[in-house]
């Protein structure tokens, strides 16, 4: 499936889903699929807090805060109401507007790169959205176990749990600042590559399991166990070790939720499918252009950075692997639709522009002969 990805230019996250859709019969319910997907979550999710020093955090908030929390009401908060609208309780709710809300990285982030436009204006905005939101989905997929549990949940629950989250991350920046801080020097004596695999694998993995001892989300405990090893400075070291296992298993995860997706049954609540693939687009398009404004883009780069932020992917299906029944199915069914149109938004973004605002006029520079 790699391999056909690379060829075709697919993206490989909606490839693998397929595949488990196509192979539920055989891999449902399979242990060691379920085993291998779990562990690769965790590595995904550690790696990407190794990104995220509590300087560099400080920084993108300074930069894209309101860009962010624009991109919060409108992806995640309108959709929750319209999907209230439409029948559903206030967890299902929140649940698809979390399946709503996350563009898909590794999708955007390989387009940027397919199409040449990381060097264009709009880049480092579209990164910065990107950014924010892998911050968020590991909260809301802690939110979101938290209330899956099926007893009662009060406002006072909800404090609580917030304070979990807030203490863990305090510990994870605590821990980083202190025994952490001179763990480089500490992996450079270990020759073993193996053992050097089993402790960092040991340290995400511990970490995640002490958020689910909490109550919260091993996703949510592996990103900090991975912001609690990025104070150590150079990441390169710890990144080299963990990814290629990461690469390897992670292609199980899609997999086993693609097992998970029954749609023997038909597509349900296809009218709702169909108002949430318009609006997702629309709140994203609203973000790059009222969000780049914010950022201080022109509104023709806004533009273009809104249609660049329209696919769903692997952070959807993270959330989405949270839900039951028909939801994941529903889930399931967005992710893939919505992947196929933001690839086609963001390949079409210059020529719906250009349509719009038409095509930028180049200024002409005034050459000066010499001696006149």
């Amino acid at each position: 499936m790699g391999f056909v990805a690379l060829k075709t230019k697919f993206p490989s996250v909606i490839l693998y889903i397929l595949m488990g859709i196509v192979l539920a019969g055989l891999l449902n319910h399979n242990s060691i699929l379920h085993f291998s997907s779990e562990v690769a979550i965790v590595l995904m999710f550690f790696l990407l807090g190794l990104e995220f020093s509590t300087k560099r955090l400080g920084a993108i908030a300074k930069k894209i805060w309101s860009s962010g929390l624009l991109d919060v009401g409108l992806s995640l908060v309108v959709t929750m109401f319209i999907a209230f609208g439409f029948g559903m309780d206030w967890f299902n709710a929140f649940l698809i507007g979390g399946i709503t809300y996350a563009t898909s990285s590794s999708i955007t982030a390989k387009l940027l790169d397919d199409k040449g436009r990381m060097a264009n204006a709009e880049t480092e905005f579209v990164l910065g959205i990107l950014i924010f939101e892998d911050l968020i989905a590991p909260v809301i997929v802690a939110i979101l176990i938290a209330l899956s549990s099926g007893e009662s949940f009060t406002g006072n629950d909800l404090l609580i749990l917030f304070g979990k989250i807030v203490g863990l991350a305090l510990l994870a920046i605590i821990l980083g600042k202190t025994v952490f801080k001179r763990f480089e020097r500490f992996l450079l004596r270990i020759d073993d590559e193996d053992f050097k695999f089993a402790l960092l694998v040991g340290i995400s993995i511990s970490f995640g399991g002490l958020a689910l001892y909490l109550g919260l989300s091993e996703v949510l405990g592996a990103f900090l166990a991975g912001v609690m090893l990025a104070e150590i400075g150079k990441i390169e070291r710890v990144e080299s070790t963990v990814t290629p296992i990461k690469n390897l298993m992670l292609p199980t995860f899609f997999v086993y939720f693609g097992t998970t997706i029954d749609i023997g049954s038909g597509i349900p609540m296809p009218l709702l499918l169909i108002t949430l693939l318009i609006w997702s687009v629309v709140a994203k398009i609203l973000v790059g252009m009222v969000g780049g404004k914010l950022y201080g883009l022109s509104k023709r780069v806004s533009l273009r950075a809104g249609l660049s932020i329209c696919a769903r992917g692997e952070f959807s299906v993270v959330i989405a692997s949270v839900a039951l029944g028909s939801i994941k199915v529903f889930g399931g069914i967005y992710i893939i639709f919505s992947a196929f149109i933001g690839m086609l938004l963001f390949s079409y973004a210059n020529k719906i522009t250009y349509k719009i605002y038409g095509k930028p006029v180049k200024k002409k520079k005034d050459l000066k002969v010499p001696g006149s």
